[in-house]
């Protein structure tokens, strides 16, 4: 239970954040009333043609000007025309594909173009054609990002290294909802199943996005950004069956409430077959998936919106791992079946005041009850986010906000992690600025900006970041940045009880010397685990040649430091439950590390039937441990990144029915895990022989039956391989 003591605290916290919300309201309110007079003044007093011709300052982001009446503008009119991407890879050119506006950078709509970060965008037409049916597969031939599958339910995701079944360095977003878990600081994929055709677009970042979206978001963001319901109106039916995948079916319909609300609600389940294990034998990881949800957007007034969603899911899989044991063989095979439940619900209110000022809150509620195998949880997050944007003129141009996050958790300790004390409440406070400044008119822009958060575990942490961007020609763009980001410790990290299931060796018996003990290992958290560091620069250039090809290439250079470290203690003679030796090890901040890379992307429209995409990634990570440090696994990390990535896919529209679409990646080996560097090529053929019904065939995996990705780091399981798959799906629209 949490101490009543706690929950005052909370609440003092929220009525502070709640009132300085409403004197800000209430300011902005009062002064932009006084702009609207005064803007409304200068607008009778202009001539009738000019009037006409007035324009938005920031077409990518403001609509209006002043308190203009309905009649003269229809703000929600025209932000739904600019957010709307065409269905059709087609019907886009190049130049429609880089003027995409992005939200992810800046929490504010720029053109892919002209932002000074390494963005890279998959729209919903890349996601219909790319044959992938979860959000991993979509991420694979994204550059900087390593996707590796460990089994059929679970996933190593990373940005720019650092991979592993918990990647901490990486921040994930669903309609700027958090998703990542508090008791590792990392994700579990395999709860955030959404219906692929209800996703507008997914925006990536790599390198650092903490100076806008906080603590964890330190090599990278992905920004899972779903449809509004006013392009979602019309139903969905999609049937899916395979040889790995059995059988997946999902249904969306969306409709009008009134004249200005609209809905859609969803429904969905899949059923995955087991993957096998390197020796051919059945790896019992199956995984059944079942989720629904709604989305509701209403344009209350011309200035005012108003978007309330929520989801439900339940999600069962199976999982083999190993566990200690202190008699021979001093190890044993569990299977464990778990079972996950969850739901979220999410308001969030757009207020625009003029062409000048425009505020967004959002609040949401997020819970996960879980039996997972390794540790029982539960867990409920309150997040509060207030942002404003504001233009001072037509060269500077501010972003501010503040924000309030609770997470309660009730944990529920197992034989492999035992967490002290199982009930916490964990407090996180924030805030930001971001000014953005033209220095030259479409040639040189300054965004400077801070992040600033206090958290439960580490206090204070600050975060800033400049950028520089260039454009001295509208073909040629480069872009330098300087960012800081810091990655708080888990709940694991600071109080939790790992014990590893691997016997290291054996020591002489004290009570009998003619026998021997095992000897294991236990990791603690530690209340003295402090951030890991990184200092990021990067510089970028993107350089559009001729008017089918576009190229952008990034560069990196990052410096870490107080990366997370294992230290052995003393060994200690332990004689429950079998007498036997153990090695504690205590986590600390005693390894630094550099890693630099470069990433390449071409976007290349060889005919307006055909194109292709292709990214390269290198990779080099070099860690070294305080010479007062003892660890001897942590450094191993630098070698479980592939050094080098490489991506192809093509889009064939045969005729105006038939479509065939391909992938092919390559991904280096890992020395770390000991995983073979391998390749893999995908296709699909797609048929619509009517408008609103098509039918696709894909095979994944062609070039080998079965392929090692990753190896299960956290439970010390058997290494499980993916297969090669093929599946028929049908996607009707009525």
């Amino acid at each position: 239970m949490i101490a009543s003591k706690q929950i005052l605290s909370t609440h003092h916290h929220v009525f502070a954040l709640f009132l300085a919300l409403f004197f800000t309201l209430s300011f902005l309110q009062a002064a932009d009333e006084d702009k609207a007079v005064s803007s409304l003044e200068d607008k009778l007093s202009e001539e009738p043609e000019e009037l006409e011709d007035t324009t938005i300052q920031k077409s990518s982001t403001f609509v209006g000007n002043g308190e203009a009446p309905e009649a003269d503008f229809n703000f929600k009119e025209v932000e739904n025309k600019e957010k709307r991407i065409p269905e059709d890879l087609t019907l886009m050119s190049l130049e429609d594909l880089l003027s995409i506006q992005v939200t992810s950078v800046s929490k504010k709509a720029e053109s892919l173009s002209e932002t000074a970060a390494a963005v890279y965008v998959i729209t919903q037409e890349e996601i219909r054609r790319s044959g992938a049916t979860t959000i991993p597969d979509l991420l694979r031939s994204v550059p900087g990002v390593n996707v590796a599958r460990i089994d059929s339910n679970t996933w190593a995701i990373s940005v720019r290294g650092f991979n592993g079944q918990f990647a901490n360095k990486l921040l994930v977003l669903i309609d700027g909802r958090s998703v990542y878990s508090p008791l590792f600081s990392g994700l579990f994929w395999a709860e955030h199943d959404l219906m692929l055709e209800d996703i507008e677009r997914i925006e990536i970042i790599r390198g650092p996005g903490a100076s806008v979206w906080g603590a964890n978001a330190v090599n990278g963001v992905i920004n899972i950004i779903t449809q509004t319901t006013l392009d979602t109106q019309e139903g969905v039916f999609k049937g899916l069956i395979g040889n790995e995948e059995k059988g997946s079916v999902g249904v969306r319909y969306g409709g009008q409430l009134e004249q200005n609300a609209w809905y859609r609600v969803y429904a969905k389940c899949k059923k995955l077959d087991d993957s096998v294990y390197q020796n051919n034998g059945k790896a019992e990881d199956a995984w059944d998936m079942k989720q629904t949800g709604f989305r509701i957007d209403w344009d209350i007034t011309d200035r005012d919106s108003l978007t309330l969603q929520g989801d439900l899911f339940q999600e069962a899989d199976s999982n083999v791992y190993a566990a200690r044991a202190y008699v021979p063989p001093y190890s044993t095979m569990r299977q464990d079946n778990s079972k996950t439940t969850g739901s979220n619900v999410s308001a969030q209110w757009k207020r625009r005041f003029s062409n000048t000022s425009i505020i967004n809150l959002q609040l949401y509620y997020d819970r996960v009850d879980s039996d997972f195998y390794l540790i029982g949880q539960t867990h409920d997050t309150v997040n509060f986010d207030f942002h404003h944007q504001l233009t001072l003129s037509d060269s500077q141009e501010i972003v501010w906000g503040f924000g309030y996050r609770i997470i309660w958790q009730d944990l529920k300790n197992s034989d492999i992690i035992m967490q002290h004390p199982e009930s916490r409440q964990d407090n996180l406070v924030s805030g930001f600025f971001q000014d953005e400044i033209t220095i030259l008119k479409n040639f040189l822009r300054l965004t400077v900006g801070s992040k600033f958060e206090n958290n439960d575990y580490t206090g204070s942490e600050i975060q800033p970041t400049v950028r520089m961007l260039w454009t001295p020609h509208k073909k040629h763009t480069a872009w330098v940045s300087a960012s800081r980001a810091a990655r708080t410790p888990s709940t694991v990290e600071v109080g939790g009880q790992i014990k590893t299931a691997k016997v290291l060796g054996f020591a002489p018996d004290p009570f009998n010397p003619f026998a021997t003990l095992p000897v294991v290992m236990t990791a603690y958290g530690s209340d003295e685990f402090d951030s890991e560091n990184l200092m990021a620069f990067e510089i970028g250039y993107r350089f559009h040649p001729i008017e089918q090809l576009s190229l952008d290439l990034t560069t990196f250079y990052n410096i870490y430091d107080e990366l997370r470290t294992f230290e052995p203690e003393a060994i200690i003679y332990t004689p429950t439950p079998v007498p036997h030796y153990e090695i504690p090890l205590s986590t600390d901040n005693k390894m630094d590390g550099k890693s630099y890379g470069a990433e390449l992307t071409a976007d290349w429209w060889l005919e307006d039937w055909c194109r292709f995409r292709t990214a390269y990634s290198f990779l080099q990570i070099n860690l070294s441990l305080d010479e007062d440090s003892i660890d001897s696994i942590s450094e191993e990390s630098e070698d479980w990144s592939p050094h080098h990535q490489f991506s192809l896919r093509s889009y064939f529209d045969l005729n105006e029915n038939l479509e065939f679409d391909s992938g092919f990646r390559y991904v280096d080996r890992l020395s770390g895990p000991n995983i073979s560097s391998y390749m893999g090529f995908d296709c699909r053929l797609g048929w619509r022989p009517v408008a609103d019904l098509e039918f696709s065939l894909v095979a994944q995996n062609l070039f080998r039956s079965e392929h090692a990705e990753f190896v299960p780091d956290f439970s010390s399981g058997p290494t499980s391989e993916t297969e090669r798959s093929v599946y028929i799906q049908v996607l009707w629209n009525f």
